[in-house]
């Protein structure tokens, strides 16, 4: 698959999509479903199909649309396939194959976290560097993301194709992965519409906050191991509260 920062990097300078686990992912997810080795089961293909939605969503069509309106519909079309993959994530429905190509879709899609509509509280999450800067609305990667979208169709097409009937779903394992991370870690809670809280994830047993913690992740559990020793799995955090704060894996 052609990254982003591939395909724009001469154009811009620096990369500016964190494109490499979808690279990995991609490329894993068509070898594993054009050999067999992969057969969705349906939890997979529903939020296949959810994602493929956004995905393949046609801009709006807008008497007199200025440039402005343009450029924020597409835009708004790239953070609404964040957000679709975000919920699938964080469900915790789908196979390991599935979440950590979810992930990885996330990752690559994280400028658009918060532009162009940010979340609706203070409280809510945040990622990465925001999407303004001190003089007004930073320019958008908006062609960067949109490259993108052509191959990942084609892929979550076939994810969110029906099986033949009679089809047996067979899921292959994943590699666990471990990474250290310094810094907190924040649980989000979403009570109502536009209202959030956040709390700092602490070591159970020496209240730390700021690690440098030990990430351990085999795509169903993630469990942080403190520098005090103590290995919990119980911090509540989900997937895309710890895995869109790591470096690019």
């Amino acid at each position: 698959m052609t990254s982003g920062h591939e395909t724009h990097g001469a154009a811009v300078g620096p990369r500016p999509l964190r494109t490499r686990a979808l690279t990995r992912e991609t490329g894993q997810a068509r070898m594993l479903l054009a050999t067999g080795k992969w057969r969705p089961a349906p939890a997979d293909s529903e939020a296949a199909a959810a994602v493929l939605e956004r995905l393949a969503a046609p801009l709006p069509v807008r008497r007199a649309a200025t440039a402005r309106m343009s450029a924020t519909d597409r835009d708004r079309r790239l953070q609404r396939l964040l957000r679709t993959a975000l919920h699938h994530l964080d469900a915790g429905a789908v196979s390991p194959p599935a979440a950590a190509l979810l992930a990885a879709v996330a990752r690559a899609f994280l400028p658009w976290h918060d532009a162009p509509n940010p979340p609706g509280a203070a409280a809510a999450p945040r990622y990465g560097p925001s999407a303004r800067t001190a003089d007004g609305p930073a320019v958008p990667l908006t062609e960067a993301g949109e490259s993108l979208l052509p191959e990942l169709i084609a892929l979550f097409s076939v994810l969110a194709s029906p099986s033949r009937p009679g089809t047996v779903p067979l899921t292959p394992p994943v590699e666990p992965w471990q990474v250290r991370y310094a810094g907190r870690f924040r649980r989000y809670g979403r009570p109502a519409p536009g209202v959030w809280t956040a709390e700092t994830v602490g070591c159970p047993a020496c209240g730390g906050r700021t690690g440098p913690w030990t990430v351990t992740c085999d795509w169903r559990l993630i469990s942080l191991g403190c520098p005090c020793g103590v290995v919990t799995r119980e911090h509540g955090l989900a997937f895309s509260e710890v895995w869109l704060l790591l470096p690019d894996l």
